[in-house]
């Protein structure tokens, strides 16, 4: 797989956005737990680390999107890449801003600082951004493993956005209670909630803008329609492990384990599920998932 991302042009960005969250977690569950390292750093140190706290979740988010922005233009092409990307960015935002300042869809809460700037003043400008590309690489891929089934092309499209939502979501379930809950959270809830601190309204609200923009993302994708077979996922299922492993890092290092199992159960099973699938070849038989292969 390695091999592969690296021939990649986009995979540049998706090594850096991979390194981007090892370097944060490092930060976030070994050195800030034990002040005594940083004071114990060079001048030079202590800047480069107080830097990588400022800034280092602004630099992943936007590699992220810049991987998926860029293998959606290159593999899909301009109108399929514009097509599903201002739907994500525009419809998460409206949300993040009615959630942020109403309370609708996910609940009452607030983001801190540590995501970069604020739009306005409420919801970093990054937040879309993850929206779009988790949304993306869970939609794309389900919608591919689909296109391996014998049924209606509608049935393929409600699937996809469906179970692309679900990608979505499970991806949230574990990494909401570690970013809001630890000792030092990215955003804080108003309105604790059941499960580790959260509403479940969090959850709807999560699946429900997931489902909003895909639907409007794949109304624009019908109108030039294109071969899915042709489509290599190495790219995306990347992108979606990588966020996954991250946020269940996370979680682990806070000892939130129930969420862990719950996103492993409805975010990586369905996706082995649907690589499966679209890795299955025209005699039948599955070949191996790309990110297990040589």
């Amino acid at each position: 797989m390695i091999k592969q991302i690296i021939r990649e042009k986009e995979g540049y960005f998706f090594i850096g956005h991979i390194l981007a969250m090892f370097f944060g977690l490092a930060g976030l569950l070994l050195v800030l737990p034990h002040p005594e390292f940083v004071a114990s750093l060079p001048p030079i140190g202590q800047s480069a680390f107080s830097w990588s706290m400022i800034g280092g979740g602004v630099v992943y988010m936007i590699l992220g999107w810049a991987t998926i922005a860029i293998f959606a233009y290159r593999k899909l092409g301009l109108w399929h890449w514009l097509g599903f990307m201002i739907p994500a960015l525009g419809i998460s935002l409206t949300s993040e801003l009615l959630g942020t300042s109403t309370g609708f869809p996910f609940g009452d809460y607030h983001y801190l600082s540590g995501l970069g700037y604020k739009i306005s003043g409420l919801v970093p400008f990054t937040i879309p951004l993850s929206w779009f590309y988790l949304g993306f690489c869970g939609y794309l891929i389900t919608r591919v493993g689909l296109e391996k089934l014998s049924l209606p092309v509608f049935v393929k499209d409600l699937g996809a956005i469906v179970f692309g939502s679900l990608l979505l979501t499970s991806w949230d379930f574990v990494l909401d209670p570690a970013m809001s809950q630890t000792s030092v959270p990215f955003w804080l809830w108003d309105q604790p909630g059941a499960f580790f601190g959260m509403p479940y309204q969090n959850f709807v609200g999560w699946f429900g803008t997931g489902v909003v923009f895909m639907s409007v993302s794949t109304l624009i994708w019908r109108l030039k329609p294109m071969d899915f077979n042709q489509i290599p996922l190495t790219i995306p299922i990347g992108v979606y492990i990588g966020n996954f492993t991250f946020a269940m890092v996370m979680s682990i290092g806070a000892n939130f384990y129930i969420p862990v199992l719950l996103g492993i159960f409805t975010g990586i099973l369905p996706l082995v599920i649907f690589v499966n699938l679209a890795n299955k070849s025209d005699s039948g038989n599955s070949i191996p998932l790309p990110f297990l292969s040589q």
